[in-house]
């Protein structure tokens, strides 16, 4: 082979945590959006059409929830063609790493991508529980020009702390540190590329959620792996939503790329090397790799694509835009962040309707969305219920549900000192802003039993609960029956593992009943056969004392939303 004298020039652009973001539309707010795919692709081939033969298109993973466009494809045509895997060929991506929010969607949907897809899908830590042999590709070779480029994909680790074991049976899913030092080795070894890039869908924060460096099957592992894994050049960083562009020393003392292009095609990442071939060594030396993270929202939606998947993209508008009901007031989710609220009760009222639980937990979904009054949609159950959790019913003793909902609040609601604090808890920037100590999806609320938040109480000591909404005595040594989704019921949050001190392995035995559909299908049942419903606030639960509760709440939510 002849290898060019000049200094060659590679482009990699990389998309991740996509949540279904294909069209420039927005089919649950019915409206057209900033950043989609379909923008992307404009860029993609702008880039292609000056330099085709140097440039590598990759993903992150996330790809196939988020949207009803993915939805559709997943679960209501599974055995027609996938749009993620229509579009992704079409626009001739070279590699792709899997997320976890793709795991969520079940053996059936991606079992079959995997043979859909033109390129390979990776995750090097995602094991046979058997045969310890990666389930997925590890890893992927690309030439360009003679150079050699290796690509190594992880997922995040925590997905059985997060889903039922059913959608991932079969896979283990190994650390992702001891899972790079193994494979940097194997394709140094056996491959000796030129350029090695890591695709980890895993965020960059590895302290997130009380994690620190040494936490095993840490959740966000990606700088670590700069920091701590020899070999790699550019490491492509996601599933934590946020933009990264920094340059990593490793323990060689060499220099490492990590980006991170945020979410829902709200940015690419694009890591620009040059590469030169050494005579002597007989391969290609890296001189020098800049890095950036490039908005989108710049570029119109290129028109082959439109046109190739309008008649998709048309099929699901019409899908969401069926009729399933009339709501007799609005919900806002904003509401649910500040106390008891029909947003997070109509979860509640469907999950003790359909499992005739004792208990119900529930948690908003949505930060800052409407259900208006009057007739309601397909698309609306988007709003209500954001992902495809399955519906558990479990069983809990009185001290746990005490304890669970202690922890709850925990990072919710503020210990309030007087009535000018606030009532939710905060941190505060170097710059001077406030955000949310917890996540807000982690505020769960319950249902089902009477109670009060003491907000003048030591955190730990704050929850009363009186006796159930239909009178009978609340005791702390007797089981109940609760109803809650499968993300908190395999561990997700905390809630069950920390909050009640149940070990994870013991979780499953604590399971009664799962459903079979995801509960927004449970909850769009639900509406479907009731017709009209009257949103309302079950009032079972309240924050005193109830003049420091008012002023905390709006002190909390002009520090939140602003106004």
């Amino acid at each position: 082979m002849r290898y060019p004298e000049d200094i060659i020039t590679l482009k990699f652009i990389t998309t991740s945590d996509l949540h279904g973001a294909i069209f420039q539309y927005d089919f649950i707010e019915n409206e057209v959006t900033k950043s989609s795919l379909a923008q992307i692709y404009t860029y993609v081939k702008e880039q292609r059409a000056y330099d085709d033969q140097h440039i590598i298109l990759l993903d992150n993973g996330d790809m196939l929830q988020g949207q009803p466009v993915v939805y559709h494809s997943n679960y209501l045509k599974p055995k027609e063609g996938h749009i993620c895997a229509n579009v992704f060929n079409f626009m001739k991506y070279d590699a792709a790493t899997v997320g976890n929010h793709d795991i969520e969607t079940g053996h059936k949907v991606y079992d079959k991508l995997r043979k859909d897809f033109n390129f390979p899908w990776l995750a090097a830590n995602a094991v046979h529980k058997d045969s310890k042999k990666p389930y997925f590709e590890p890893y992927t070779i690309i030439y360009k020009e003679g150079v050699k480029i290796a690509i190594l994909g992880l997922i995040t680790p925590s997905i059985p702390n997060w889903l039922p074991e059913k959608i991932w049976k079969g896979i283990e899913f190994e650390d992702m540190l001891e899972t790079a030092h193994k494979w940097v080795k194997h394709i140094q070894t056996e491959e000796d590329p030129d350029l090695l890039v890591g695709l980890f869908h895993s965020g960059v924060n590895y302290k997130y959620n009380n994690q620190n460096a040494k936490t095993y099957k840490n959740e966000n592992a990606s700088l670590l792996i700069a920091q701590q894994v020899p070999g790699f050049d550019i490491i492509f960083a996601g599933h934590d939503h946020q933009t990264h562009n920094i340059i990593v020393v490793n323990s060689n003392g060499d220099e490492v790329m990590l980006l991170d292009p945020k979410n829902i095609a709200k940015f690419v990442s694009v890591a620009t090397v040059e590469m030169a071939y050494n005579k002597k060594t007989l391969k290609f030396d890296k001189i020098d790799i800049t890095g950036l993270n490039l908005e989108m929202n710049f570029c119109e939606s290129e028109p082959t694509f439109v046109k190739k998947f309008g008649d998709y993209k048309n099929t699901v508008k019409k899908y969401v835009s069926e009729p399933i009901g009339v709501f007799t007031r609005t919900m806002n989710s904003k509401d649910a962040l500040f106390g008891n609220t029909a947003f997070v009760d109509l979860i509640h009222r469907v999950q003790i309707d359909v499992t005739k639980a004792n208990i119900s937990f529930a948690s908003p979904l949505s930060f800052d969305t409407r259900v208006k009054k009057g007739e309601i949609f397909v698309r609306d159950m988007f709003k209500i219920y954001k992902f495809e959790n399955l519906l558990y019913t479990i069983w809990l003793t009185g001290q746990e549900v005490v304890d669970y909902l202690e922890y709850s609040y925990a990072s919710w609601f503020n210990k309030m000192r007087h009535s000018n604090d606030s009532l939710l808890s905060f941190r505060i920037s170097a710059k001077g802003d406030h955000y949310l100590k917890g996540k807000y999806y982690n505020f769960s609320s319950a249902s089902g039993i009477n109670y009060i938040i003491h907000l003048d109480k030591q955190i730990g000591q704050r929850v009363e609960i009186l006796n159930f909404m239909n009178g009978n005595k609340f005791e702390l040594d007797v089981k109940y029956k609760v109803a809650i989704n499968s993300y908190r019921a395999n561990g997700g949050g905390g809630h069950l593992i920390e909050g009640c001190k149940i070990k994870h392995e013991d979780l499953s035995s604590r399971v009664i009943k799962k459903s079979d559909k995801d509960l927004r299908a449970i909850i769009m049942n639900w509406i479907i056969k009731k017709g009209v419903v009257t949103p309302r606030t079950l009032g079972n639960w309240r924050a005193v004392p109830n003049l420091w509760w008012k002023k905390g709440k709006n002190k909390s939510s002009r520090m939140l939303y602003y106004f």
